[in-house]
């Protein structure tokens, strides 16, 4: 099923998505609900994200074929940032460039993985019960902050400028991600294609080890990280990562007004 989150005439909601309509539903996403009967088409909504993280978890090198071209060794644990809240970004919403920085900006397409059930030390075994469906991310980052001070590595700030934490448009709660790849595209030309069967660690393994070091709650997102291809954006492009099996994040890059 995916599921999703909107706006209708100044109300906000959530519902599964049945080709060009919404079925509403009332209720909790992540534990009980039921159908309304209300069914609303996709062009009178506004999308907002699928869901409201109380974090948003982002990996750094997890693919071998980015590790080999960067030169980086794998990694014997996950390397993860926090996005901070205020970043998130849904489908169909404006990335705007921060005002603060005239650096470039980049796109990084990735998939992301939804808690859908409360975790906390959780074996391998156990965490794909923990995890309630997958999104398409594009985890926008400023990367010439990362090193501007040699004394302080400025993960955060590059990574949770407004907009910075895209995701949706919906939740697929029926994916299987070992056979799965991802595309972006740039302006409507192919920049990204890549396998998540090239990660190195996998879903069930990120949720199982990040949930040894942090309590993961329902609604949380960890995005798997990204390979070869991110590269930067200029104001006026569009950006599109595309996952088959969950849909297509489209979104819009433009300069701070």
């Amino acid at each position: 099923m995916k599921w999703l989150r909107f706006s209708s005439k100044g109300q906000s909601g959530f519902g599964t998505l049945d080709g060009d309509t919404v079925a509403v539903h009332s209720g909790d996403m992540f534990g009980a609900c039921s159908p309304t009967g209300e069914r609303l088409a996709t062009t009178e909504i506004e999308w907002l994200t699928p869901c409201v993280p109380g974090k948003m978890i982002g990996l750094w090198n997890n693919f071998h074929a980015a590790a080999a071209k960067n030169g980086n060794a794998i990694p014997p644990e996950p390397l993860y940032f926090i996005k901070a809240a205020n970043s998130y970004c849904a489908h169909r919403q404006t990335i705007i460039a921060p005002r603060s920085y005239d650096g470039r900006v980049v796109y990084e397409g990735e998939l992301a993985v939804v808690i859908g059930k409360t975790a906390a030390a959780v074996s391998l075994e156990q965490a794909p019960a923990h995890i309630f469906g997958y999104s398409c991310a594009n985890d926008v980052t400023a990367p010439e902050l990362l090193k501007r001070d040699e004394s302080f590595a400025q993960w955060t700030r590059a990574k949770s400028f407004d907009t910075f934490g895209v995701f949706g448009p919906v939740i697929e709660t029926d994916f299987d991600p070992a056979g799965g790849e991802l595309v972006t595209l740039l302006n409507d030309r192919e920049r990204q294609r890549y396998a998540f069967s090239d990660m190195i660690f996998s879903p069930a393994q990120l949720v199982s080890l990040i949930s040894q070091d942090m309590t993961l709650q329902p609604g949380d997102v960890i995005l798997c990280g990204t390979s070869i291809g991110a590269m930067p954006m200029k104001p006026g492009s569009t950006v599109e990562v595309v996952i088959e099996g969950i849909g297509r994040l489209f979104n819009e890059y433009r300069a701070a007004p």
